[in-house]
């Protein structure tokens, strides 16, 4: 079982990897990182907004990156897995 911190490591350096030169820079939502199902699940978004948390900044559609905390998988969540990261209470 991998620690949540260890997991953390791996989704900073899979967003890094997956950065595009044409997107602006991008960085892990520190405040929306939780567990679900097995999962870390890491929000992530523009450093500009992170930096803000101005609306009009906001990126949109940013899946979360998800760690598998069993396995050491990571991936970008998928539509159908959207339960896992919504807010419940909206």
């Amino acid at each position: 079982m991998m620690e949540p911190d260890q997991a953390l490591e791996l989704a900073v350096t899979f967003l890094a990897r997956s950065q595009r030169a044409d997107e602006p820079p991008l960085a892990v939502d520190a405040e929306g990182i939780r567990v679900s199902n097995g999962l870390l699940i890491v929000p992530y978004n523009s450093v500009q907004y992170l930096a803000s948390r101005e609306a009009s900044e906001q990126l949109l559609d940013c899946w979360p990156i998800l760690v598998d905390l069993e396995r050491g998988d990571v991936r970008f969540g998928l539509l159908e897995e959207r339960h896992l990261w919504r807010d419940q209470s909206a």
